[in-house]
């Protein structure tokens, strides 16, 4: 895989232009948002940036104005990070956040933000059911943070995306890189409702769901893939489902309906786990 190429938000420009309003010649920020720093020398036209190059301050202007975006440096010249889905017809980029950037779809956040980093909040998920001591299913690849913090503890993980777009956006993503170089996760582009029949029964340990909301997956909350999640779960396996906030009167209308299903499809010890903004059942 070629080597990263640089990433900044708002949340590194504003490092970079305090330093500068303060008369300051160089200052830490991060070109991988936030992973590692890096010294960036300020100069009178702009700032430069180690075995990158320089960016006028316009530039460092116009990323620090987009609250809502993450840029590319290529070349001296900057990209925002975001694509339209042929598949879907759904614009799509990439927020910054505190810690790894969240992906936004038709203007809606993929994963939990409030109070929380996704990264964060992809570990929940995993450590509602982890450790794990075998394969795991990963039914919603999204930027690849579930399947990183799933890898951890388990032998495989096999992730499944829906959309293509969404692997590009990933691989621009520096919280995302190990996605594409462990060889200990499988990566499959396709409905994980049509996907998860082709597994043969008792593959997992585990299975993480993820699905986007009701209203735009409403096929990953039906008795019929909670018959194959069954399915395809050794018995004594777990199952995490991520619903959304339990407090909501959305969120709580979801669980209500996930549960009663859940038992239909065969679960025992199905149990809301708050924190994580789910529930977990068992084989």
């Amino acid at each position: 895989m070629t080597k990263l190429q640089p990433v900044l938000s708002h949340f590194q420009t504003a490092l970079i232009l305090k330093a500068k309003k303060n008369g300051e010649p160089t200052v830490l920020t991060s070109i991988d948002l936030g992973i590692s720093e890096i010294t960036v020398t300020l100069m009178s036209d702009g700032a430069a940036f180690p075995e990158i190059g320089r960016l006028a301050w316009d530039q460092i202007a116009t990323i620090n104005a987009d609250t809502n975006g993450c840029f590319l440096i290529e070349n001296n010249s900057i990209r925002a990070i975001r694509g339209f889905s042929q598949s879907t017809g759904r614009a799509m980029s990439l927020m910054p956040t505190t810690g790894a950037p969240a992906l936004i779809i038709a203007g809606f956040p993929m994963h939990r933000m409030k109070g929380i980093t996704p990264f964060e909040a992809s570990r929940a998920m995993s450590d509602a059911i982890g450790p794990f001591y075998g394969e795991v299913l990963d039914t919603a690849t999204g930027l690849g943070y579930t399947a990183l913090c799933a890898v951890k503890t388990s032998t495989k993980v096999t992730t499944v995306e829906f959309d293509p777009l969404v692997p590009e956006l990933a691989m621009l993503n520096p919280w995302s890189s190990a996605l594409f170089t462990q060889d200990t996760i499988s990566r499959i582009i396709g409905d994980s409702f049509d996907v998860i029949k082709d597994f043969p029964s008792e593959k997992f340990c585990a299975i993480i769901h993820d699905p986007p909301t009701l209203s735009l997956a409403g096929d990953l909350y039906s008795g019929e893939f909670y018959k194959q999640a069954f399915r395809v779960l050794r018995p004594g396996g777990k199952m995490f489902h991520y619903i959304g906030d339990p407090k909501s009167v959305a969120g709580n209308r979801t669980t209500q309906g996930v549960l009663r299903r859940l038992h239909d499809a065969g679960f025992k010890n199905v149990v809301s786990k708050p924190v994580a903004y789910g529930v977990t059942a068992i084989k």
